[in-house]
């Protein structure tokens, strides 16, 4: 083979074999393009599957530090910072006038100044007290062993101890005799044509269901064992069989009905009297229900308004419903001021003629109370604010001023305070995650501002609605050991019931004295409507009680 021969084979096997390796690197270049794209996807899958969980961590998070703060720590409301200088406001990056700055540093300057100069209270001692004279004694005498003739008394040593004697039931027999006109005098009466041969006294009036065995005390602690000390029916059937009566559970709610029914007009005046009034709290709280249809207990919603000034409360059912055209038609021809939470349903009484919203700055405390653990410097700051607002109301309670000082005293110090508030949340906002709990403590404090500054318009009103929650208390309560109602008619005789108790509560009147007298007395009044029923109300009972003239 020639050399020209052989170069060119060389040739050809050095083209073939970097052929090849192109080849071959083009293919491995295409591996490495696929693995390097499936890398990507795969790392930006992992990033977003971290992103997820850390927003999910964050959450949880969130969740247990609230569950703690609500079921572990103590529950109160009262704010106390942890370190004073949480009490000075930061105005840096506020846009406020220099008079602004300037009022509010020197309104909180002087709120700080009486709570250090404020004396303490003397706290007194535990004092055992004198039982009543109104108790039945029964007294035991115990003479020492060895007493002769030799010994004189000199004195007595007295020991009281209060014993129990467990509720006594027992049968008010009514007897009423007959009386029938003499034989030799029929013939001549024409009152024996007229039927009247025959003479027989009517039932007592104080018998408040005349087809029933129940007297009025009776169907009064029942009421009570339910709606004042929440106990389930069957748990009082139990009481009263211990007592030695078996009282049928149908007989029972039988009972609870007829009662129902005779306060239902009372119940009904007593809702147009709180709304006739001219500043009222209004509030809603769930209760569970039974739907037949479902088959299965549903949460509905209890209304409740109290009117701050009369100390009057009324709880409000429609169907369980907490939609907003319950409240309009509630409210339809209120005229006055409303103090509400931020629930959407009362946005509508913002621009209603007639009618000035207030809000509840416990609500907005309660936000920032929750977001400490997202944002203990903000939320302290925010917390330490409104504690220098309830520190004002403090001053006017101490120094028992009438609505128009408190009203002053608002004026000159809780007002800068909250304008300097506001503008703080202004410039903060946006250093909060709005997801967050700190951030939806901002936008629930800041929507609804307006409505927080306007107690300071008149001293008659409250700083928050911490009232009307004190009256749904009880049926909070009850909820837990009753569990819920039976249906809508139920739910119904709930809201009678507890806005009469919860009306005796608020004026400091016995429920138990007050509804027995009125079941004894309210058939008359149900039958004669020359009668006002709001005599007989709380408010006016009690008036009644105390103008009477006290007997020898």
């Amino acid at each position: 083979m020639s050399i020209s021969q052989d170069k060119d084979l060389f040739i050809e096997q050095l083209l073939h074999e970097r052929d090849t390796m192109y080849q071959e690197l083009s293919r491995l270049r295409k591996i490495d393009q696929g693995a390097l794209e499936e890398a990507e996807n795969t790392n930006k899958e992992l990033a977003r599957i971290i992103e997820e969980k850390d927003e999910k961590i964050k959450k949880l998070t969130d969740q247990l530090s609230w569950f703690r703060l609500k079921y572990w720590k103590p529950s109160t409301e009262r704010y106390i910072p942890q370190d004073p200088s949480q009490l000075r406001i930061d105005f840096e990056g506020l846009d406020m006038l220099p008079e602004e700055k300037a009022y509010a540093q020197a309104a909180e300057k002087e709120v700080i100044s009486y709570e250090r100069v404020k004396p303490e209270k003397e706290k007194k001692q535990a004092v055992r007290l004198p039982l009543s004279e109104d108790y039945r004694r029964e007294i035991e005498v115990i003479e020492p062993e060895g007493i002769d003739e030799n010994w004189v008394r000199i004195n007595v040593e007295v020991t009281e101890v209060l014993n129990l004697k467990p509720g006594e039931l027992y049968v008010r027999r009514i007897e009423r005799p007959v009386y029938a006109l003499k034989k030799d005098l029929l013939a001549q009466n024409e009152e024996q044509e007229s039927g009247k041969s025959i003479r027989i006294a009517s039932l007592p009036d104080d018998l408040p269901l005349k087809k029933s065995n129940a007297d009025a005390s009776l169907l009064v602690d029942i009421e009570l064992g339910k709606y004042l000390y929440h106990l389930p029916f069957h748990r009082i059937i139990a009481i009263y069989k211990q007592l030695g009566v078996s009282i049928p559970a149908s007989t029972m709610n039988g009972w609870h009905k007829d009662t129902c029914d005779l306060l239902r007009a009372l119940y009904d005046r007593l809702k147009e009297i709180v709304l006739s009034s001219d500043y009222i709290q209004v509030d809603e709280s769930t209760i569970p229900v039974i739907n037949n249809e479902k088959q299965k207990a549903v949460k509905a919603y209890l209304w409740v308004v109290r009117s701050v000034i009369d100390k009057l409360v009324f709880f409000h059912y429609d169907n369980g419903s907490r939609a907003k055209k319950v409240v309009i038609e509630l409210l339809r021809d209120f005229k006055g001021a409303v103090q509400s939470d931020g629930y959407g349903a009362y946005h509508i009484y913002e621009n209603k003629k007639g009618v000035l919203l207030l809000g509840c700055w416990a609500h907005a405390r309660r936000k920032f109370e929750e977001a400490r653990q997202e944002d203990k410097s903000g939320a302290e700051y925010a917390l330490g604010q409104i504690s220098l607002l309830y520190k004002v109301e403090t001053m006017a309670d101490d120094q028992n001023l009438d609505d128009q000082q408190r009203a002053e005293l608002r004026r000159r110090l809780a007002y800068p305070i909250l304008q300097a508030f506001e503008k703080w949340i202004e410039s903060y906002y946006p250093k909060a995650l709005p997801t967050g709990r700190m951030g939806r403590a901002l936008k629930y404090t800041y929507s609804i501002y307006r409505r927080l500054v306007r107690y300071h318009l008149d001293g008659k009103y409250k700083l928050d609605n911490n009232l009307i929650e004190n009256s749904i208390r009880g049926m909070a309560i009850g909820r837990k050991n009753y569990l819920f109602c039976g249906n809508h008619d139920a739910a119904e005789n709930a809201a009678i019931m507890y806005s009469l108790i919860e009306t005796c509560k608020a004026l400091g009147v016995d429920p138990r004295e007050w509804m027995t007298d009125v079941l004894k007395r309210i058939s008359k009044y149900n039958n004669d409507y020359s009668l006002d029923l709001a005599d007989l109300l709380p408010h006016k009972w009690k008036n009644a009680r105390q103008c009477q003239p006290v007997s020898d």
